[in-house]
């Protein structure tokens, strides 16, 4: 598993530890409008993720066109499947497994999901101290087999608008402390920075 890596690289680690919270700032400004960050600042953090990917194990090794069939694929790495989720809080919950709106496909995907692939997990925490994780596919399975698929998987409650299915905060207490998960904190400090998100094209514009 060379994703693993990531987490055993004490140099890489360092350079995490110091860059991720600057890059992941730079996402929200980029996504901002009017002071609050929009929903595609998770899109533009997994491209973050995906470029220290490349960054650390080359662009040949690492393959960023997935076809949208395969929707829990984000990249793949020695051609092994990962799947990349970010999420800001104080604790670990609302990890989506599926962002489905239709409460009866999210009952069925909650019918038939299976961990089948690693899962890079960050969790931001603004002001305070969050996580690097790797959850490798086989701890998933351990958890998973052992609370079973009722406790593991949160499906939306009936009656309610519908925003996907989770993994269950046990689940992830389960995961983040798991001996065969690989972790490490990120002190998510802001530092100022000034940022203009149409500079860019400004600059691309004045171009002869």
């Amino acid at each position: 598993m060379k994703i693993k890596e990531l987490f055993t690289d004490g140099r890489l680690i360092s350079k995490i530890q110091e860059r991720l919270p600057s890059l992941f700032y730079l996402a929200e400004l980029e996504s901002s409008r009017a002071g609050k960050v929009g929903m595609e600042v998770g899109s533009i953090r997994e491209k973050i993720i995906i470029a220290l990917l490349i960054y650390k194990f080359g662009k040949n090794n690492v393959e960023t066109d997935i076809p949208i069939t395969q929707s829990e694929v984000d990249v793949r790495v020695y051609n092994e499947p990962i799947s990349i989720k970010t999420i800001t809080a104080k604790q670990l919950r609302g990890i989506k497994l599926s962002w489905t709106v239709d409460a009866e496909q999210a009952f069925k995907f909650g019918q038939s999901y299976f961990p089948n692939l690693d899962m890079l997990l960050v969790q931001v925490n603004w002001n305070d101290v969050g996580w690097f994780y790797l959850f490798p596919r086989d701890v998933q399975v351990e958890i998973f087999n052992t609370i079973g698929p009722q406790k593991y998987i949160q499906l939306p409650k009936a009656g309610t608008n519908p925003r996907g299915v989770e993994i269950s905060a046990q689940g992830l207490r389960l995961l983040a402390g798991h001996s065969g998960s690989f972790k490490f904190p990120i002190n998510w400090l802001r530092k100022r920075i000034e940022y203009n998100p149409y500079e860019r094209w400004v600059e691309l514009w004045q171009k002869d």
